[in-house]
């Protein structure tokens, strides 16, 4: 081997072999840097989004009241996402920058204190005004993503309604709609963009007048000898590294502005407490426990409308076991009754009493999940099997269970009738099942908490006749021996209710057996025969839909049968004029 060769190959083999584990460490650290960093940015997003959600969910229903569902899951969502993207980018970029400020400024102190001095001197003054302009922008950030939630709400109340949007052609108007609170949200985001490029342009320019300074004043020290040229040309390596370090903050300032507004929209539901806590209260012993509900002049305001009393000094007693029917026109105040002992809401004034407990004293978990059933007007099902859906309020129970529960809410033959039997998925919100067969679903889930007490929230109201015997049968088999509160819509269902309650304005006028209240001739009168005149109008309506109908299959039967027959004459006529025409040809 050439000794010249020989000779470089040891001169550089060790630094080259030691600028290589350089390397490697550099890679590894890298490594390291990026992994841990993305691990810690996704597991706190993880945890704010856990936190965020169980906050919204044990909050009061008044607060779903005042906020829509679309607004709520963009703070679970672009509101987390953005906070974790600004602070990743503020580890990654903003520590970095820091750490270069800070060096470059020891350095430029080192190089030449006076110049150092004289060029941080207006650092103060950018940093107020930087202070100032990143409060405005926050403001403004915040109320962009305040309009773009609205956007998102907007799409999600019309994707989530899409069968009403479509029956009522009112899918242009929702066009409209979400188009004005995009573009509301997009002048919005291009305003704040406007306040960032101000703040950019403006902090390049400080930058470039202290590289000029820098310049300037370091010619003049050199003129006088105070400052050699390597120093001085040290000094602008080293600004020009503290000039690029302003440069990246004021790029990730725009950025820090938007995950700060985030970050601030999610504290501000993390730190809301509920007025009902879920698991805070007393639970009253099962040997205790009979099904008594008492009200005691109860009032009631809903907190959208405080001034607007819906219950006014309400009283009324439903035994155990006992059947209480409530009555009245839209509006009186039979749904709040039945909220109320869900203490979905506090009363205004007044007590609720469970057994002779008051029940603002009762632990609310507890209360809904082993005492109270409560089957809606629309039961939501959710977009999983029928199995779930039912043992959805007891997750532990068995399959015999749920069997037993299907039963008797008359719905364990067409659940078995159907491929899947009961791991059959239902759709979102059930629309996969009728309108009854939902209903009879959320029977079974109601009855297999076996409560105590059960509250039909006009359980029947939205079905067709047929399906609505098949719910009143399953109904009149599960209120046995059970504390039961209907929601009357149908009055014909409620004949047979131990008391029945009529409602006017939010007080009560009058109680009764059927037979009594009908005596009386009072309200509840005059509610049964409207109801009776709107039956008689519907069932003549029908069976003039009915005549309508078969009138205009006999038309067109008519019609069709005309027409062949006019078709069978046409064919006869030309085919005696072919034959005419032949037996002419035959005889010529």
């Amino acid at each position: 081997m050439d000794p010249i060769n020989n000779s470089f190959v040891k001169d550089v083999s060790k630094p080259a072999s030691n600028l290589l584990s350089l390397y490697m460490l550099q890679s590894g650290f890298t490594f390291m840097y990026i992994y841990l960093l993305s691990r810690v940015g996704e597991q706190m997003a993880a945890k704010m989004r856990q936190d965020l959600f169980t906050q919204i969910v044990v909050q009061d229903i008044a607060f779903f009241d005042e906020n829509r569902t679309g607004e709520l899951v963009n703070r679970l969502t672009a509101d987390v996402q953005d906070f974790k993207t600004s602070f990743k980018q503020f580890v990654s970029q903003g520590l970095r920058s820091a750490a270069q400020l800070i060096g470059g400024s020891i350095s430029l102190f080192m190089i030449s204190p006076h110049m150092a001095a004289i060029a941080l001197a207006s650092v103060p003054c950018v940093v107020m005004f930087m202070t100032y302009l990143g409060k405005k922008l926050r403001h403004l950030s915040k109320s962009s993503q305040a309009q773009a939630e609205r956007a998102t709400g907007v799409c999600e109340e019309a994707l989530s309604n899409i069968r009403t949007v479509r029956s009522s052609a009112c899918e242009y108007r929702e066009m409209q709609l979400f188009e004005a609170e995009t573009n509301e949200a997009a002048r919005l985001a291009q305003k704040l963009g406007y306040g960032i490029a101000i703040f950019q342009g403006l902090t390049n320019f400080f930058l470039n007048t202290l590289v000029l300074s820098t310049l300037f004043m370091g010619g003049h020290l050199m003129s006088t000898e105070s400052l050699s040229p390597g120093a001085l040309m040290a000094f602008l390596v080293a600004s020009q590294g503290v000039q690029r370090s302003l440069a990246q903050g004021s790029i990730l300032l725009g950025t820090m502005i938007r995950g700060m507004s985030a970050g601030s929209r999610v504290f501000e539901f993390l730190s809301l407490q509920p007025q009902v806590e879920l698991l805070r209260g007393y639970i009253i012993p099962q040997e205790r426990l009979h099904g008594e509900i008492r009200f005691e002049n109860v009032s009631f305001a809903y907190p959208m409308r405080p001034d607007h009393l819906v219950l006014k000094d309400f009283s009324l007693t439903l035994r155990p076991g006992q059947t209480v029917a409530l009555v009245g026109a839209s509006g009186s105040g039979k749904s709040t009754i039945a909220s109320l002992v869900e203490r979905f809401y506090e009363p205004s004034a007044g007590n609720i009493k469970l057994d002779g407990y008051k029940l603002s004293d009762i632990s609310p978990y507890w209360l809904r999940s082993n005492v109270l059933g409560f089957i809606e007007q629309q039961p939501v099902l959710f977009g999983t099997s029928i199995l779930e859906n039912i043992r959805y309020g007891k997750p532990d129970a068995g399959e015999e269970d749920v069997y037993a529960a299907a039963r008797l809410s008359q719905s364990h033959d067409f659940v078995t009738a159907l491929p899947d039997g009961y791991a059959t998925h239902v759709g979102e919100r059930g629309t996969q099942l009728s309108g009854g067969q939902r209903q009879r679903i959320a029977i079974a889930r109601a009855l297999l908490k076996n409560p105590r007490i059960l509250i039909l929230d006009e359980a029947t109201s939205a079905l067709d006749a047929t399906s609505e015997a098949e719910v009143q049968k399953a109904l009149d088999t599960v209120v046995q021996n059970r504390t039961t509160l209907v929601i009357a819509h149908r009055l014909s269902t409620i004949r047979n209710a131990d008391l029945i309650v009529v409602l006017d304005q939010g007080r009560v006028v009058e109680t009764g057996k059927h037979d009594e209240l009908m005596g009386k001739r009072g309200l509840y009168f005059e509610l049964v025969r409207q109801q009776e005149r709107r039956d008689i109008q519907e069932q003549v309506q029908a069976v003039e839909d009915v005549v309508a109908v078969k009138e205009q299959q006999t038309t067109a039967t008519a019609a069709a049968t005309a027409t062949a027959a006019e078709t069978s004459a046409a064919t006869v006529t030309v085919g005696g004029s072919s034959f005419g025409g032949r037996a002419n040809a035959a005889q010529g």
